[in-house]
């Protein structure tokens, strides 16, 4: 039976106003609406913060508004405002905010939204915030006052009812008791999570579907047809910070955060119920749709679900590509390449058996690139992620399905064929193919997979694989400290190597410390400092501090807190105390090597773009003196042209040694000027604006050669994948480029010494020896087959007669896995019809087996059965087809024991 998904009236589509709207306003202008609402109201416009946070290591995504004011909330960061609005990207998937299995099933489940917001540092409280939002919701936005509700914090553990807010929804509406409804802190007491801001909050709710609104139906969850209660708005009124003990700290000053989801609040102001039938999401619903053939019905039937799916999903992998996130094996790009091949099997059961997706991403490009500009400069780049995520995803279900079809190690429980969790966790580690996956296929083939065997072989990979890598963690308390007592450190190593400047603190161990004496490792802080604290792929400054006769040897520089320089390294002489003028001297050679290798990487970045097209996108990099590395967006190697092609065009711009400038610009007046941001760097309002030519203008915070001519010769020294979709390239400049290449001549010429050949005659020399080789090679694989063939007909004699076949175990000398199969296949075609197991020791002392079956034995008898038996003997394990199949063990001397077997076994 089909369940409709119930639609409201349609939305007037007159141009009559509606207070600050037109009726059929779209959602752009709903964003542009609230906006402009609270720039009215004295609120700065702030861009959305990137979805990946960079001040904050204990999100995977950002989730709410709040996320990029985090550190304003809790006093560790000022703005030069206290007011802020913005339409925040948001991503929740993982975690505590799981939403992708609701995905396409309700009106309102998403992986990627928008939160619209409003707050306040300090500045207004309950009263304005809550005038300001009533005014938008009927004023501006027009929402019928009858359809409204809203509620507030009860009280519950000891924390008191939030009374005022109540009074002042009372005064504000003109609501009774029954339509300010107090609720628990489940609902109405808002954290971020386990720890940070937190505080009392209420919520506007809205009634969407047809008919009269139900007060007795409020707290239920809406149907799944979208029809119900929805909250549109959530005010917190941040009071307090809490922390890992539970304690409840106030904040330096009250403050407001607010969030609304611009895809709720188009559907109420668009007389729809499903987010899915509004203007941001509806037009990719329609391409998958106009791609599967099918008409889209707004139903709960399960190929409405998948074309919602799809149309998600897409935006969701639209985004987190433009930022640089590729589908990969873990982290959040294991999460991008879940949320992709879910929407790409969805579009599998459509009965879409072509590449789709990047159709359904490039509507949401159209559709979302008028608000997020990167969407639509980054639009190829996008769209070639998604087909080549599509094709290995594509070969991926296919490889499963083959290898589901011809596994043999299945186990039975309570009457149903069970898939083992080992083969599952294989079926996924080793090819690609994913438990939810398999699950499906399981469904549609009449097997369940062993899930808690699974996460059992999950979790032993995970214990393997323990201690290999680095979590992120949350900064030490330290930093912060001195970041709000001494404030941010002036930055002078754009101008200068040498600077004068003052102790103004010490870490050691983690912890601040009163002083650091002879032989102390530990952390120094300046008031200033020409060290460059590492960022933006380029390594941070080494050199020496010094005061008098002591001297602080500089192995690093860091930025725990953003704005705080962190000179690390060792006391080698003295000491030093906090308050101590001190003199700061960067090593110059390296950092002279250095700007060179930064410069390079965004030559070569032009170059890239140059030579492979726009779709050629940075994805990271590393600067040091010694060299320089590039990721960048790929499919395929380049290839020995290509390669010189980009050498050429690095070198051509040193050698026109034009001047490297820098100026600091409005982010705004920066793109105007075509300058182009690079992944892996936070920008703020104001940027740094790095130009060589006018082809190459980019935003760098780094520190730069002074003329393109003095990075003196570019060499890359290596080009490869680094991971799925994305291509890596090694490089060196100025004399760390002329000492690779002499080292390259001299590998040259002492091979040529040895083949006793000039060195330009050195390939041609190469070339003869592997042909040579090659026809070496096919007479000794010719004498091999000679000996093979003679040792089957020996064996022929020891094969025992059986009821209309024969049966044959022996061991042989050979040690090689492919002549042993060519034996086995030999002597079972002598014998045939015959079953053969043959063993043979390997030069390490272990053993191999090979087991032939003859197609008229198939019935009766399974190599990969008798194999597996006989393996067991020998110390080890193996299977295969029904026809052949090999295992191996760890002891040969029970070699003649297990191919024995094979008399019993057949």
């Amino acid at each position: 039976m089909t369940t409709e998904i119930e639609s409201s009236p349609s939305p007037d589509t007159s141009d009559k106003p509606r207070y600050g709207l037109k009726a059929r306003a779209t959602a752009a202008e709903i964003r542009e609406a609230f906006l402009a609402h609270f720039e009215a109201a004295a609120h700065q416009r702030v861009s959305s913060g990137p979805l990946v946070p960079s001040n904050d290591p204990t999100l995977m995504f950002a989730n709410a508004g709040m996320v990029q004011f985090k550190d304003v909330f809790t006093g560790k960061d000022v703005r030069g405002y206290k007011r802020a609005t913005t339409a925040q990207k948001c991503i929740r998937i993982s975690g505590k905010h799981n939403d992708l299995e609701n995905v396409g099933v309700t009106a309102r489940h998403h992986t990627f939204f928008e939160m619209m917001g409003n707050f306040s540092f300090g500045d207004y409280f309950k009263t304005d915030a809550i005038k300001l939002a009533w005014s938008f919701m009927t004023g501006v936005l027009g929402l019928p006052k009858e359809k409204l509700v809203v509620s507030i914090f009860g009280g519950e553990n000891g924390v008191p009812a939030d009374e005022e807010a109540g009074e002042l929804w009372a005064k504000e509406t003109g609501f009774g008791p029954e339509r300010i409804l107090r609720l628990g802190a489940k609902d109405n007491f808002w954290s971020m999570g386990d720890t940070g801001p937190c505080g009392p909050c209420t919520e506007i709710h809205y009634w969407m579907g047809a008919g009269e609104p139900d007060l007795a139906r409020f707290g239920e969850e809406p149907g799944a047809d979208g029809a119900g209660w929805v909250e549109l708005w959530n005010l917190v009124f941040m009071q307090f910070e809490r922390f890992d003990d539970g304690r409840l700290v106030p904040l330096p000053a009250q403050s407001v955060d607010t969030g609304a989801g611009l895809e709720r609040l188009t559907a109420a102001a668009q007389g729809v119920v499903s987010n899915y039938d509004t203007d941001l999401l509806r037009p990719i619903v329609e391409v998958a749709a106009r791609i599967s053939k099918k008409t889209y019905g707004a139903t709960l039937e399960p190929d409405d679900v998948s074309m919602r799916v799809i149309a998600d999903h897409a935006r969701t992998a639209a985004f987190l590509i433009s930022e640089g996130i590729f589908p990969d094996k873990e982290g959040r790009s294991y999460v991008l390449r879940r949320v992709m091949r879910r929407a790409i099997r969805h579009g599998h059961r459509l009965g879409i058996h072509e590449l789709f997706f990047h159709e359904a991403a490039d509507q949401a490009i159209t559709t979302m690139g008028g608000a997020y500009p990167q969407l639509v400069e980054r639009r190829e780049l996008v769209l070639d992620v998604c087909k080549q995520e599509e094709t290995r995803f594509r070969q991926t279900m296919k490889r499963g399905l083959d290898l589901l079809e011809s596994n043999e190690q299945w186990e039975s429980k309570d009457g149903q064929r069970v898939l083992p969790g080992a083969i599952a966790f294989k079926l996924f580690d080793t090819f690609g193919f994913p438990l939810d996956l398999q699950d499906v296929i399981g469904s549609e083939q009449g097997f369940v997979v062993d899930h808690d065997g699974y996460d059992a072989e999950l979790a032993k990979a995970k214990e393997r694989s323990a201690g290999s890598k680095v979590g992120e963690s949350a900064v030490s308390a330290a930093y912060h400290e001195l970041s709000r007592s001494v404030g941010a450190t002036q930055f002078v190593g754009y101008e200068r190597e040498r600077a004068e400047s003052t102790i103004v603190g010490l870490v050691k161990g983690g912890e601040k410390a009163e002083a650091l004496n002879e032989g102390d490792e530990g952390e120094l802080l300046t008031s200033l400092t020409p060290f460059y604290g590492e960022g933006g792929g380029q390594v941070g400054d080494r050199g020496t501090i010094r005061a008098g006769q002591s001297v602080f040897v500089v192995t690093d520089t860091q930025k725990p807190v953003e704005g705080l320089f962190v000179h690390r390294g060792k006391v080698e002489k003295g000491s030093f105390e906090s308050g101590a003028s001190v003199t700061l001297e960067v090593d110059h050679r390296a950092r002279g090597a250095t700007r060179r290798n930064h410069s390079a990487t965004h030559l070569l970045h032009w170059a890239l773009r140059t030579v492979l097209g726009p779709t050629a996108m940075q994805k990271g990099s590393m600067v040091s003196p010694e060299r320089m590395r590039f990721d960048y967006s790929g499919s395929r190697p380049l290839d020995p042209s290509e390669i010189a092609r980009l050498e050429d065009l690095v070198n051509e711009k040193i050698r026109l040694n034009a001047p490297i400038e820098t100026e600091i610009l409005p982010m705004d007046q920066a793109k105007a000027r075509g300058a182009i941001g690079l992944f892996e760097e936070k920008y703020g309002e104001v940027v740094r604006v790095l130009r060589m030519t006018d082809d190459s203008i980019e935003l760098c915070g780094g520190t730069h050669a002074a003329a393109t001519g003095d990075l003196g010769f570019f060499k890359i020294v290596s080009e490869g994948g680094v991971a799925a979709g994305v291509r890596r390239i090694e490089a060196v400049t100025g004399a760390g480029a002329v000492e690779h290449v002499r080292g390259m001549q001299a590998q040259l010429e002492g091979t040529a010494a040895l083949l006793k050949v000039a060195p330009r005659e050195t390939v041609e020399r190469v070339e003869k020896l592997l042909g040579s080789l090659k026809d070496r090679d096919k007479q000794i694989e010719e004498l091999k087959r000679k000996l093979m063939s003679g040792g089957a007909k020996d064996l022929t004699a020891d094969a025992q007669p059986r009821e209309g076949f024969k049966v044959l175990g022996a061991v042989v000398d050979i040690g090689d896995p492919k002549a042993l199969r060519e034996m086995c296949d030999q002597l079972r075609d002598k014998l045939a019809p015959s079953v053969i197991l043959l063993g043979t020791p390997t030069s390490d002392g272990r053993a191999l087996l090979a087991c032939s079956v003859s197609k008229e034995l198939l019935g009766r008898f399974k190599a990969g059965d008798i194999v597996k038996d006989a393996a067991a003997i020998v110390g080890g394990g193996g299977g295969g087809r029904p026809d052949f199949a090999q295992a191996g063990g760890n002891d040969a001397t029970k070699l003649a024991e297990a191919v024995a077997r094979v008399y019993a076994l057949a």
